[in-house]
């Protein structure tokens, strides 16, 4: 009768750890507790930039570069991809690439439509001008 250890020590035999297959990366506590201070700083930045006028456009570019770093941070320490295969960090850096284009679409046909919003129910926009339809 074969006892349960036989497999292992075959494996070991040949040079095969079971235990590490290579798949798997365990962050030192040190590295994760620097990148949630730092996750806390840029928070406490992104707050505090609200309290400051840039102007629209330029508070929505410092809130989304903030962003852009804190997310960057979450993705490379706390999902590993800095230890990661570059295959899999071409297909986050891919995705996020699509996702850029399709809302970059989006937004350069947002302009097309800004006059036709009624901002102001007391002050309607005028109506526009166009033929009309044939019944």
């Amino acid at each position: 009768m074969a006892s349960t250890d036989e497999p292992h020590a075959h494996a070991h035999a040949k040079g095969h750890d079971d235990g590490h297959h290579g798949i798997s990366h365990v962050a030192t506590i040190k590295v994760l507790l620097g990148t949630w201070i730092a996750l806390m700083v840029l928070t406490f930045i992104t707050v505090s930039a609200t309290k400051i006028d840039l102007g629209t456009n330029y508070n929505l570019a410092l809130a989304m570069a903030i962003a852009v770093i804190k997310a960057t941070l979450v993705v490379l320490f706390f999902m590993h991809l800095r230890y990661d295969k570059l295959f899999h960090s071409v297909l986050v850096i891919g995705g996020i690439l699509a996702a850029a284009l399709f809302v970059g679409f989006a937004l350069m046909d947002s302009g097309q439509y800004q006059n036709t919003i009624i901002w102001d129910v007391n002050n309607p926009p005028a109506a526009p001008i166009a033929p009309r339809p044939v019944p």
